[in-house]
């Protein structure tokens, strides 16, 4: 099931960063390895949907991240625009 968060923060040095799901509750981290776009940075209050899985010692790391596109994306106003 997905869910659906903001990119919090990102290290790119490190390749790691944190989640905030829109549900409510902690923050969850990310390895640049989750992200499925290849060649992405994420960029703090991007929204991504996500999957969670769950690893030794009961902590959720965010995994298969999916940059979701806003409502303000240029692809979508002009989508809008021509179909009237």
């Amino acid at each position: 099931m997905a869910n659906y968060g903001k990119i919090k923060s990102y290290d790119s040095s490190s390749g790691t960063g944190s989640i905030t799901p829109e549900k409510g509750g902690d923050a969850l981290r990310f390895k640049k390895a989750d992200l499925q776009q290849e060649g992405q940075m994420p960029k703090v209050d991007q929204r991504f949907s996500y999957e969670t899985s769950e690893v030794d010692g009961g902590r959720k790391p965010a995994v298969n991240l999916q940059h979701q596109q806003g409502e303000s994306s240029e692809q979508e106003k002009q989508a809008r625009a021509q179909q009237g």
